[in-house]
């Protein structure tokens, strides 16, 4: 099957995996409810699936790159136990109160916008999922759809900033896999996702 020109962007803690702070042990990582299955749903469909995701943790001086990597590596070989696989992995480590500003930390759309430009994505057919309203944000500014699920700091976000969250997301899911579902549903006349 051919490669769709639109893709599917995941924030990574809290979306994909359970949220537990600044994570910097592949031994504490989790993946949530079926994601996987979800992924390589998307993989078969010929979706493109890229992290792009927030990383202060180095800024902070918490961990490193090399710890980052890691993490992602050990995100890697659990989704594929599952044959599932992501196309690609950004991030951010930067964080304006211990470096510098930057266009790639979220709600900035850095990571999107070079995700797009190095793998020929069309983001404004593009949806962007995660558990945080920056995460949004980053989605809206990009160009994409946007979707916000409840798993990680969602439900936290919803009570304290509803309204704002709403007000930048075009679908509230549960997870990410309901999230993948309804896209796909989005997509149901494309030829791509049939």
């Amino acid at each position: 099957m051919s490669r769709a020109d639109w893709a599917i962007f995941l924030d990574r803690d809290g979306t994909i995996i359970e949220e537990t702070g600044y994570i910097s042990d592949p031994a504490k990582v989790k993946l949530l409810g079926n994601v996987a299955s979800s992924i390589a749903h998307l993989n078969r469909l010929g979706v493109p699936v890229v992290v792009v995701s927030n990383q202060a943790g180095v800024a902070r001086g918490l961990f490193t790159v090399e710890d980052i990597e890691a993490v992602n590596e050990r995100l890697r070989q659990l989704l594929a136990a599952q044959d599932a696989s992501l196309d690609a992995v950004y991030y951010c480590v930067h964080h304006p109160d211990y470096d510098v500003e930057c266009d790639c930390r979220k709600p900035r759309p850095g990571l999107l916008l070079r995700a797009a430009e190095e793998l020929d994505i069309d983001l404004s057919r593009s949806f962007m999922v995660g558990d945080k309203l920056t995460d949004l944000q980053a989605g809206k500014a990009a160009g994409t759809s946007t979707v916000f699920v409840r798993t990680g700091f969602g439900s936290g976000e919803l009570e304290k900033d509803g309204d704002e969250v709403l007000g930048f997301a075009d679908k509230v899911c549960e997870n990410s896999t309901q999230a993948i579902e309804w896209i796909l549903k989005q997509r149901c006349g494309d030829e791509r996702t049939r």
